[in-house]
């Protein structure tokens, strides 16, 4: 099993799961993989620890998409038949251009754009990342300019923030108390007024802030673009539901990555989500053959002396370890997913950082042609 199976017929990959597991490093190998064999590929991220970026050899990403020249992927290793493009979003400027293509005009946009509430409001409603990140892509995809988009997530403690964005934004754009708010009779802000006035006129002393004045403007603006916003949030979450979407989990082998694959699994069922399969990454394998080391100490204590082999000998003994674990921990998330695909990527010498790791990567997401597991040294019976 590899991952070009589960994106046939595809548009959108979402890989998602918890953070430090590799979902930027996979989402990365994923749009590789498919960029080698001949699609036009753009993986969007929206990690500002810029490891994406760093991985390419870019200097910068940015919100709109920006190719990875071949020569660059040769450089690293990569040979790539189609196109591999990559963005790192940036939510403030997204929303900002959402407001751009709702307003009226563009005078309103840029009044609503300077406002001190919409500032707060665009980065502060719950959800709001989450949902931007799901209308650039389906701004992308409207556009049609790539065969596949691979949007590297949030960490799952954010996925109820993530599945649900859409139907969040709307219930606050569609709130009662935000409507009456945004009448132009002003009633709501006068009432705001009357109750907190003390407060807010101290505050407006001491900091300049006039927050009725600010939240008068803001939802006087705002008013009459409610109804553009929410049927943008529902195409969003069609989108996110649609059987050309792919929720593809991401997740180490460690009990608690394993945990929390598990409860998002879950998730994703019960919100009817096309859900594709795992993948399970830094998994440590089990070398082949059984005693070979007691056979192997003689060989190993002659080449490298008693004190390193011995550490040798320990260190295997810790792998083999860790290969149990991880067998048990697999054996666990696959009786779970009943059935649904399930690729393991062993746990690979060295940090991915580059072109050429993120190539190691891809070799095992799609290739049928695993890198062999550890052998006994030459000479040694397996």
């Amino acid at each position: 099993m590899t991952v070009a199976p589960l994106l046939e017929g595809r548009r959108i990959c979402i890989c998602c799961g918890s953070g430090g597991v590799g979902k930027t490093t996979t989402s990365a190998a994923i749009a590789l993989g498919m960029a080698a064999g001949g699609a036009k590929v753009a993986v969007v991220t929206i990690d500002p620890a810029r490891r994406l970026a760093n991985a390419l050899g870019m200097r910068q990403l940015d919100n709109e998409p920006r190719r990875v020249s071949a020569s660059r992927l040769e450089a690293g290793g990569a040979r790539v038949q189609g196109e591999l493009w990559a963005m790192m979003l940036d939510p403030k400027r997204t929303f900002d251009e959402l407001i751009d293509r709702v307003a009226s005009d563009p005078d309103r946009a840029r009044e609503i754009k300077a406002n001190r509430i919409y500032r707060e409001l665009s980065t502060a409603v719950s959800g709001s990342q989450e949902f931007t990140a799901v209308a650039k892509l389906h701004e992308l995809a409207h556009e049609g300019r790539f065969d596949l988009l691979v949007l590297d997530t949030p960490p799952s403690r954010n996925a109820i923030d993530f599945l649900d964005a859409p139907g969040r934004l709307t219930a606050f754009l569609e709130g009662r108390a935000l409507r009456a708010l945004a009448r132009p009779s002003g009633l709501g802000l006068r009432m705001l007024g009357l109750g907190a006035a003390p407060l807010l006129g101290a505050l407006r002393r001491v900091t300049g802030v006039d927050l009725v004045g600010d939240m008068s403007t803001f939802f006087g603006l705002l008013s009459g673009m409610t109804d553009e916003f929410s049927a943008r949030a529902a195409a969003v979450d069609r989108l996110l539901r649609d059987e050309a979407t792919a929720f593809l989990l991401v997740c180490s082998a460690q009990e608690e990555s394993i945990d929390e694959a598990i409860w998002f699994s879950r998730t994703l069922e019960s919100n009817a989500m096309p859900f594709a399969g795992a993948i399970v990454n830094r998994v440590h394998e089990e070398p082949r053959g059984r005693g070979w080391e007691r056979e192997a100490a003689p060989w190993l204590e002659s080449e490298l002396g008693a004190d390193l082999a011995a550490r040798v000998a320990a260190t295997l003994a810790d792998h083999r370890r860790l290969a149990r674990r991880d067998a048990q921990s697999l054996a666990r998330l696959r009786a779970e997913l009943a059935g649904r695909p399930l690729l393991a990527v062993p746990h690979l010498d060295g940090d991915v950082h580059d072109i050429a790791g993120l190539a190691r990567v891809a070799e095992q997401l799609f290739s049928a042609r695993r890198r062999p597991r550890p052998s006994p040294p030459a000479g040694v019976g397996a």
